[in-house]
């Protein structure tokens, strides 16, 4: 299965933000490449909140370009072969967490849409929430200014509102 049909299956069985959610969707279906970053009409993108429940804390990195705190998330590449993989490889790559992250089960959390400068113009995040493993220690990446954990209390006060609803989105899966 290509990475195109899994982002087909992950998002016809993902119930939440419909309309979102059929705009990717329709993304797809107008563009067989629109998984990855050479499409100009946007692409998806794949993110993943590092969260440690037992210290009730996030790790956000510092985004070397955007200067602003965000999940770990970034382009598909061609190895991957899921969007969960794509997701959980960018959270690695950018917490320096190399083993013990996994994902949160049930999919994708969140969804978000959000324009890029030319020579794209959307990137269609599939978000979804990665577990740190006890005792994790995070290493910062080239790709980032600062790494740092957050409480969630502080998340509000450093991130914009797509942080915050991923986070909220989150701490609901995992109370559920």
């Amino acid at each position: 299965m290509s990475l195109h049909e899994d982002a087909v299956l992950v998002l016809k069985a993902y119930e939440d933000q419909p309309e979102l959610r059929d705009l990717y969707l329709d993304h797809l279906a107008a563009h067989p490449d629109g998984v990855y970053k050479p499409c100009r009409a946007g692409h998806l993108t794949g993110s993943a909140l590092v969260i440690d429940p037992e210290r009730g804390r996030v790790l956000l990195t510092l985004h070397k370009k955007l200067g602003m705190w965000l999940q770990m998330g970034g382009h598909c590449e061609s190895g991957d072969e899921t969007l969960a993989q794509a997701a959980l490889r960018e959270a690695r790559e950018e917490s320096g967490i190399a083993s013990g992250l996994a994902l949160l089960p049930g999919g994708p959390v969140r969804l978000d849409r959000h324009p890029i400068p030319e020579p794209c113009n959307w990137h269609l995040d599939v978000q979804y929430a990665a577990l740190a493993p006890a005792g994790a220690v995070e290493e910062i990446s080239e790709e980032s200014l600062d790494l740092r954990w957050f409480g969630y209390e502080e998340v509000a006060a450093v991130a914009d509102t797509s942080v915050v609803r991923l986070m909220e989105a989150t701490l609901a899966r995992l109370r559920a």
